[in-house]
Formats: structure tokens, C-alpha cells, sequence
């Protein structure tokens, strides 16, 4: 009777971890996924068609510019949902199409690291990065840094808000979490 209680639990357990699991898996991909922005460069080819195979650049209006179908936002989207409008769009036009879209250059993911810091300014990521990491793109903290006092300053549907940080929390390993990814155009803020 006991054993069998065990091996209930034991049962319970791992369905619970593998739920657990697939959770964490497809919520770590969704953070993942890149959504394009102006200046990224792009390699858009038509299968068959090499007359509409095209680089192109992201206007600072979000928008591309593509034979046969003129003007398509791609500012916020994926790739995967910019392929689709295009096909979708295409198809009007070419029977079929399979088009393949290659990010050939990110360079709208800006963040910038203002105060006292070694080196502040405006750096171009190609990669997620979290503020403890921007820190160190800038060169770290001056030894006159409130290290304490830091402030990531982020434009939201064009409301600014604040979150702060706290460097020596971080630092001893506690309350991990405020050191969050950067979004483009955030601000780190070290007075």
C-alpha cells in the first residue's frame, strides 16, 4: 500500500515536471523571437523567381519596400509574419510563391548607458541583453557610481516609465530579477 502511494506521487510529480517543462520551453522561445526595426537589413528571395530576390533596408517608418507589392510594414513583426503578408500579398502575382527572408544585419536594437559609467553611450546589440550586461558594454560602474540608484528608462506607447536597479543586490545574487532584458531605445541611467 505504502509503495503504491510512491509511485503515485512519484507519477504525479513527473507529469507535473514535464508540464512544467514544455511550459518554460515555449515561454523562453516566445521571449526569444525577434521582431524587426528600422535599419535591419534583410535578404528577401522568391523561389524561382530571381528577379524579385531583393536586400532591403527597414525605413525608420517601420515599412519595406517590395516589387509588385510596394510598401509592407515590418517594424514589430517577425520574420514568419512578414513572410506571410508577402506570400499572401504576392500571390496575386506568382503562383505559389515560397519566399525566405534572412535578417542579414540587425542594427535597430540600440541601447543606451548614460552617467558614470567608463565608457557611456549608445551601443548597437545584435542579441538580447540585460542591464548587467549593458553595464559592462559601457565599462562598468565609476568609483563615484551610486550603484544603488541605477534607472532603466523605457518608452512605452509613448508614456516613459522607470525601473529601478539596484547594482549590489544584483551583485550578491539577490532579487535577480530587476536585472531584466533591455528593450531597444532603453536608457540605463547611472548617476
Amino acid at each position: 500500500m505504502r509503495a503504491w502511494r510512491v509511485v503515485r506521487w512519484l507519477g504525479a510529480w513527473v507529469v507535473g515536471l514535464s508540464a512544467a517543462l514544455a511550459l518554460m520551453s515555449a515561454s523562453a522561445q516566445a521571449a526569444v523571437e525577434y521582431r524587426l526595426g528600422p535599419e535591419d537589413v534583410l535578404r528577401i528571395s522568391v523561389w524561382k523567381d530571381e528577379t524579385l530576390n531583393q536586400e532591403v533596408v527597414v525605413r525608420p517608418d517601420g515599412m519595406i519596400s517590395f516589387p509588385l507589392v510596394g510598401d509592407v510594414l515590418a517594424e514589430g513583426r517577425t520574420v514568419e509574419e512578414l513572410k506571410k503578408e508577402l506570400a499572401t500579398r504576392l500571390g496575386s502575382y506568382v503562383q505559389e510563391p515560397v519566399l525566405s527572408i534572412t535578417v542579414m544585419k540587425v542594427n535597430s536594437y540600440h541601447i543606451y548607458v548614460i552617467g558614470r559609467v567608463n565608457h557611456p553611450g549608445e551601443f548597437v546589440v545584435g542579441r538580447p541583453t540585460d542591464v548587467m550586461q549593458a553595464l559592462s558594454l559601457a565599462g562598468g560602474l565609476t568609483p563615484y557610481a551610486a550603484a544603488n540608484q541605477i534607472k532603466v528608462l523605457r518608452r512605452e506607447r509613448g508614456a516613459e516609465t522607470v525601473y529601478p536597479f539596484k547594482y549590489g543586490d544584483v551583485e550578491k545574487g539577490v532579487d535577480l530579477g530587476q536585472n531584466m532584458l533591455l528593450e531597444r531605445g532603453d536608457v540605463v541611467v547611472v548617476p
